[in-house]
Formats: structure tokens, C-alpha cells, sequence
């Protein structure tokens, strides 16, 4: 760090202005496990002098007890910190990372590799403008590699950059670097990343990673670090609509009333007409207010205070936008849904969305397919596990402000809350803000038996449940009823006294309608052989039961034979 350390030394305001007014780069690195995310994250500090000197001799003494590089300081340990990392070591928490040359400052963040860990990289990637995508020379391109891509343009970062690490263990090749450069643009195809760049490396040993590697003179490009501080990520976002949550009321005295707030997007100034929704009430502002005083123009992120002409009703969570450029007000939208739970996702369980400063109970009346990453085929289906990825419908309580995530992430992205344990449930992006379900063009094509097994999650199976225990009977196929109905799946429990005479006549040929459109079909018969036992249509031979157990046992035979 000498080449700050002097400047400091000299002059520290020069240095504090210098370092105010470098612009930000938060970046994240991603791929497959063992890629070498961590080693690429302290080769970085190591060699661009951000190390220090205690740092480095820490470093030193944990090599010999926890490192995989032998004899060579493993730089990776300066970012896994937890005692599970360092065992492993693999990467598991989000590790971040502040370090600024004399052109930029950085913000990275390591995130994990491990499928079950995806969630963490999406916490991650939520704030990051840049991606580091790294593939193992060795390997190519591998699931994880397709997963983070998909989910780095499902969030929107426009600027990636594909590292290619261990090139000395390909011995450099150049014809490997193009095969794997050719694979991944291939699969990249169809996905909404409009500007990548490719640099072969290697972290460990330092080639193209800050300075140009004599191994490979055959890449013209950029070394790494070289190409983090020339990317240029500003936008001009002074022509998107204005975006103003309010997320506090400054009410000091009776002489001031301040809507304090972050602005998301666009830009504003002191008498321009705004509308606060969702009431849909008009003002002009009168000043805009900050700590240093009233500014004659504030844009996004700026947090500041704005004051009204008007005394209009407005509190925590209404939007304050510029009149004429309203968002919709919505009540039903489909959104991109990214489960982060281990529980899977319920349809119509009733779950807290929080969007900005809003809270409102919200619910997934739909799921319209899921994505499989690694080829990016839609699929029907019932249900969300966890790291699953899918298009849905969801139904808020009350109406919601928001627009469309790739328009204007700030205000079309959001989280599903556990109501009951209060933990983050999903990460959704608002997709079609405003369209209601009824004005897709329908397909006209019949609904297929598979397309129904596929969207409930379930065969067409019928369980008949016999004994000499008309209440006991009752009773196990309830529980079963609430066992499958829970998993999201679509029991009907058809009893008797349910059904009419005409029915009942006609009950074989009812059992078989709704077997044909994808029920799950419980029924109850008389016996006069003690005991349970349950006849399930596939199986040869009956299923006998215990009374303490039945509804268990009949599910756990449900689900090892692949009907649910």
C-alpha cells in the first residue's frame, strides 16, 4: 500500500479527496465449486499492494495449518473465514471485500459455489454491477457456470466477465481457452448479457491477473485488474422516471413536514408536479433537503428530504413520482421467482412480500413453469425447492406500486417472507407489472396428462382404504388428505355420506373422471377382516397398516413409488 501511504504521509486531505472522488465498482465472483473464486480474490489484493504487512504474515502462519497449496501461501484464506471454510476449503458465507487502486474502488463479493448454497450467491449479486463468472480450465463449463450466468442475467448485471483459471494447468493452451469460450457463448445465446469479456489466467500463480502473463503471449487482451478499472458501468439514469419511497416522515415541529427517502430512480427538482401513490394525490415540491443544506436538484441514490407545497396524506412506504409517469398499481403480477428456503414453496400459502419500505401478505396462486438452468427449458410444476428457479403469479393482499425488474430494478424487485419463522422465503423480480392473467393469449392446444401429472406433482392414483373401522377408517384417510394437501399436491376424499343416490349409482364411472384429470383419489371400503389395509391402484398386492401410522406409511409408499 506504499503508493497510498506516501500521499497520506504528505497530504491526508489530498488523499481523502483523491479516494472520494474515485468512482465504485461492486463486483462479485461466481462459478463452480473449487474454480478458485477465493484464491483469484486474494491474488487480487496480494498483487495490487492491498495486503497488509500483519495480514500477510497471518497469512503465512494459516497456510501450514489449513492450506491446499502446499508450500505457497494460500491467498484464498484471506476471504474464507469461517472455521467450515477453512476445513472444507470451499467457500460457503458471502465473503465481502474493500480494496481501491489509484483509478477505482472496489467492492467484491466472494460467493459460494456449492448448488445449495445458490441462494447465498444471490444475496450476493443483488447489489453488484459486475460479475466475475470463473470456469476451471480443466472442467469447461459445468451446471453451477450455467446456473450463476442464468441468475447474473436474471438480475440484470450487463457487464460480465468470463475468467478462465488454472490455464497453467492446461499448460496455457490457447486451443483450450477458445473451446471453452466457444461453449459458453453458445449456451449465452439466448439470455439477456450484452456485453462479456473473456480472460484466460491463472490465480494461483498470477498470470493475467494484474500484470500481462508472459505464458500466454497468444491473448491480446486486458489483464484482469487492467479491465476492472476501465469497464465503464456508469449510466445515465437522469432520463428514468422518477422513484421516491418514502421511508420516514420528519415531523420536528409544526413548521416542517419532510418525506425522507432514498431516490431509486430519475431525477428531481424543486417545482416539479409529483403524485403520491397509491392515494393518487397531486403537489408540486417546494425544497429538497439535506444535512448540508437545500440542493437545486437531487438524483438516484441520493438520500434526501423533500418538502410539498401541499399538506397532502403521505406516510411510510407510498411513492412519490414525477405526475404523467405513474407506475401501475397492482394488485396480480407474474414475477421470476428464486426459492431460498429448505421448505418448499407452497401455491396459495399466505406469505409476507416486502418490496422497498412496503409490507403486504401475498400469495403464489400460480406457478407457470420452472427453469432448468443447464439447458434452459421451461417445465411444468407444482411446486419450489429449494435454489429452484420459475415464472409465477402472485396475488397481493392490498394494491402495490412497482414496476416492471428490467426497467427499474429498485421498485420491480422484492422478497417473500416466512410469516411464521420470518425467513427470507425468495427473491422475486417483477416480470409483467399490471398484466392480468386473463389477457395472455391462451393456448390452444388441450391440456396433456403429462402437463397435468408435471403442474400438480402428482399421478393419477386411486387409494382405497378398507377395514371393520368405519370412524378409524375416516380418520386415516383426513390425515392423508392434510399429508398430501400440505406438499401441495390435489387429494379428493370421496366418502359416502358425501355423494347422492344418483352418485353413489354412478361412483365407478365418477372415480374414473377424476382419475382422468390427475386426481388423487382417496376412497374408503367396509371389511370384515380386522385391521387396515390400503389398496393402491399399481400395486399388485395391498398395503397392510398399522392404525398409529396409516397415513404415514400409505404417503411414504406414495412418494417411493413416484406417484407424488
Amino acid at each position: 500500500m506504499s503508493h497510498q501511504s506516501e500521499l497520506i504521509a504528505e497530504d491526508i486531505h489530498a488523499y481523502l479527496k483523491q479516494h472520494e472522488d474515485k468512482q465504485l465498482l461492486r463486483l462479485l465472483t461466481c462459478g463452480s465449486v473449487d474454480d478458485g473464486k477465493s484464491t483469484l480474490i486474494g491474488r487480487l489484493l496480494h498483487d495490487s499492494k492491498m495486503i497488509y504487512e500483519d495480514q500477510l504474515e497471518a497469512l503465512e502462519k494459516d497456510s501450514k495449518t489449513s492450506g491446499t497449496t502446499g508450500e505457497d501461501i494460500d491467498l484464498a484464506l484471506l476471504v474464507d473465514g469461517l472455521q467450515a471454510e477453512r476445513e472444507q476449503g470451499i467457500t460457503i458465507d458471502v465473503a465481502y471485500r474493500y480494496f481501491s487502486t489509484t483509478r477505482r474502488k472496489f467492492i467484491i463479493a466472494d460467493t459460494p459455489g456449492h448448488e445449495q448454497y445458490t441462494r447465498n450467491m444471490v444475496t450476493g449479486a443483488s447489489n453488484c454491477e459486475l460479475a466475475i463468472i470463473l470456469i476451471d480450465a480443466r472442467q469447461g463449463v459445468q451446471v453451477q457456470t450455467c446456473r450463476h450466468t442464468y441468475l447474473v442475467s436474471l438480475l440484470g448485471i450487463k457487464h460480465l466477465v468470463v475468467a478462465i483459471n488454472k490455464m497453467d494447468l492446461v499448460d496455457y493452451s490457447e486451443e483450450t481457452f477458445n473451446q471453452i469460450r466457444e461453449d459458453y457463448l453458445k449456451f449465452t445465446d439466448g439470455l439477456n448479457v450484452p456485453e462479456v469479456h473473456f480472460v484466460p489466467l491463472s490465480a494461483l500463480k498470477g498470470d493475467n491477473v494484474v500484470t500481462p502473463s508472459e505464458a500466454m503471449s497468444w491473448y491480446s487482451g486486458q489483464p484482469l485488474m487492467e479491465l476492472l478499472e476501465s469497464v465503464d458501468t456508469r449510466e445515465d439514469t437522469s432520463h428514468q422516471p422518477l422513484r421516491f419511497p418514502v421511508q420516514y416522515v420528519n415531523r420536528p415541529h409544526l413548521n416542517f413536514r419532510g418525506y425522507c427517502g432514498t431516490l431509486a430512480s430519475g431525477e428531481v427538482k424543486p417545482g416539479d408536479s409529483i403524485t403520491a401513490l397509491p392515494s393518487g394525490k397531486t403537489s408540486r415540491v417546494q425544497s429538497i433537503v439535506t444535512y448540508e443544506g437545500e440542493l437545486e436538484r437531487a438524483y438516484a441514490p441520493m438520500a434526501v428530504t423533500l418538502t410539498l407545497e401541499d399538506e397532502i396524506d403521505i406516510s411510510r412506504g407510498d411513492l412519490l413520482v414525477r405526475t404523467g409517469e405513474e407506475p401501475r398499481i397492482l394488485e396480480r403480477f407474474e414475477a421470476e421467482l428464486v426459492w431460498m428456503a429448505e421448505e418448499p414453496l407452497v401455491p396459495g400459502k399466505t406469505y409476507l412480500l416486502k418490496l422497498g419500505p412496503n409490507q403486504v401478505n401475498a400469495q403464489v396462486t400460480a406457478l407457470h413453469y420452472k427453469t432448468q438452468v443447464n439447458t434452459l427449458e421451461r417445465q411444468p410444476t407444482a411446486s419450489l425447492e429449494l435454489n429452484e428457479i420459475a415464472r409465477v403469479e402472485i396475488q397481493l393482499e392490498k394494491p402495490l406500486a412497482a414496476d416492471a425488474y428490467a426497467e427499474l430494478p429498485n421498485t420491480g424487485s422484492f422478497i417473500l417472507v416466512d410469516r411464521f419463522n420470518q425467513a427470507t422465503a425468495a427473491a422475486g423480480m417483477v416480470q409483467t407489472a399490471g398484466q392480468d392473467a386473463a389477457s395472455r393469449v391462451a393456448n390452444q392446444q388441450p391440456v396433456t396428462a403429462e402437463e397435468r401429472a408435471a403442474r400438480l406433482g402428482q399421478k393419477a392414483v386411486k387409494i382405497e382404504l378398507s377395514g371393520d373401522d368405519a370412524r378409524l377408517r375416516r380418520e386415516v384417510l383426513q390425515q392423508l388428505e392434510r399429508l398430501l394437501f400440505d406438499r401441495g399436491r390435489l387429494p379428493l376424499l370421496l366418502t359416502d355420506e358425501e355423494l347422492s343416490q344418483e352418485l353413489a349409482r354412478q361412483q365407478p364411472a365418477l372415480e374414473q373422471l377424476l382419475l382422468s384429470k390427475g386426481l388423487l383419489l382417496l376412497t374408503a371400503s367396509a371389511s370384515d377382516q380386522p385391521g387396515l389395509q390400503a389398496q393402491i391402484s399399481g400395486l399388485e398386492t395391498p398395503l397392510k397398516l398399522e392404525a398409529d401410522n396409516a397415513a404415514q406409511a400409505i404417503f411414504n409408499q406414495l412418494r417411493d413409488s413416484g406417484a407424488i
